[in-house]
């Protein structure tokens, strides 16, 4: 056991103890704990059975009371005919697959967005690179519009005759 988690006791009333605080919480401070990131374990008093899935399950189904949609029907009714052990098991492996992709997703989406946050709280900044970019740019082409001209001046000195050089004749030798 992690040496960070926190013990819960469970009571026979129902009612249930952090060790690490040494006070009474409900469930909602549990499922704060868990949102924090904490690693927590229910045990219970008497027999010392491990009931921390037993918790867990009981916050979400009482989160669900609160609000209109809760799980989805279909899969509390997928849940229920999973009673067998290794319907339960492919249940939980598909929740947790699809529970790991959405965690994936959300965190390409917030660096996504802490790009666009960056962007969208710091507009004089973003309106200084676009300056600088332009200048910097437009110098490039100034050097490199300026070694044309040179290479220009240059081919042209080359076939422009001198006064020295003879005048060919045009009439053709046929």
């Amino acid at each position: 056991m992690n040496s960070a988690t926190i013990i819960i006791k469970k009571y026979g009333n129902r009612r249930l103890y952090d060790t690490s605080a040494s006070r009474y919480v409900n469930l909602e401070d549990i499922a704060a704990m868990v949102r924090n990131g904490k690693e927590i374990q229910v045990v219970d008093v008497k027999t010392g059975e491990d009931l921390t899935r037993v918790t867990l399950t009981q916050i979400i189904v009482e989160n669900a009371k609160d609000q209109p949609a809760g799980l989805p029907l279909e899969l509390l009714r997928q849940l229920v005919i999973a009673s067998d052990h290794v319907g339960q098991e492919f249940i939980m492996w598909y929740l947790k697959s699809a529970f790991d992709s959405y965690q994936k997703l959300q965190s390409a989406i917030q660096g996504g967005m802490s790009e666009v946050q960056e962007a969208a709280l710091s507009p004089l900044s973003m309106m200084k690179k676009f300056v600088q970019g332009a200048a910097a740019k437009k110098t490039h082409e100034t050097g490199e519009m300026e070694q044309l001209r040179q290479r220009l001046a240059e081919l042209e000195s080359r076939i422009k005759p001198t006064k020295s050089s003879p005048k060919r004749s045009r009439k053709s030798t046929f």
